[in-house]
């Protein structure tokens, strides 16, 4: 093993002991969370190192990043996440790669992913990305423009929603990020109260290198690490 792999490795430990620490917080079971390395910015060999430190859940932000990225790790088991924002013209290239589309942010994109899985016979598992912030240089939608998408989610039979993704504030310091992360958690919980039969919005994509203990404990189901991992 190099130093590299080894520190990877023991990063990996690492963020795993913190979600444990922050999961018993909040009297959740850390097994209860999933941790998909986020690989912008990292190179093959760094991400085969993670995959072999037991993570293989792979985030990327950039459609053409993940296509090449997966041609390039072929060999390994890597369930791909597609975490960053997709045009509708890339749908057709992302999906038979992921196991999830993280990002889908408009009415636009969830018609063209249906559409396109239709097309290849199979669901798409899909997150609704919350804008909670409201800034501006953030994709996603308006908290309130969540539930009325959610109504009409049976016009759509090859999605399958299973929660919503979001981004705490840039600024505002530790209690804005508890409060959006919260205020997510809030959402998802009032609009499940009505979600179409068969609708399930279990999942809560919250979290990074800076906040992901905060996420937790306030109830991500999936936290998004790169730096904590990688540096």
């Amino acid at each position: 093993m190099t130093d590299a792999a080894r520190r990877i490795a023991e990063n990996v430990a690492r963020v795993r002991g913190r979600i444990a620490e922050a999961a018993a917080r909040a009297g959740r079971r850390p097994e209860a969370v999933q941790l998909i390395a986020v690989t912008k910015y990292v190179g093959l060999d760094e991400m085969r190192a993670v995959v072999a430190a037991g993570c293989a859940a792979l985030g990327e932000n950039r459609p053409q990043e993940l296509e090449r990225k997966a041609a390039s790790l072929h060999d390994l088991p890597i369930q791909w996440h597609l975490i960053g924002h997709l045009q509708r013209n890339k749908v057709r290239r992302v999906l038979p790669l992921v196991a999830m589309i993280q990002s889908v942010d408009s009415p636009r994109v969830l018609e063209a992913v249906d559409r396109i899985a239709g097309e290849l016979g199979r669901r798409a598992p899909v997150l609704l990305e919350v804008n909670v912030s409201g800034e501006s240089q953030k994709t996603g939608l308006d908290p309130q423009d969540v539930e009325p998408l959610v109504e009409t989610l049976e016009r759509f039979p090859h999605v399958e929603p299973r929660g919503l993704m979001a981004m705490s504030s840039i600024e505002g310091g530790s209690d804005r990020v508890r409060a959006d992360f919260a205020a997510v958690r809030e959402l998802r919980d009032r609009i499940q109260k009505n979600c179409p039969d068969g609708v399930n919005l279990a999942e809560l994509s919250m979290g990074m290198s800076g906040d992901f203990e905060v996420a937790v404990e306030e109830g991500a189901t999936i936290v998004r690490i790169g730096s904590a991992l990688f540096e």
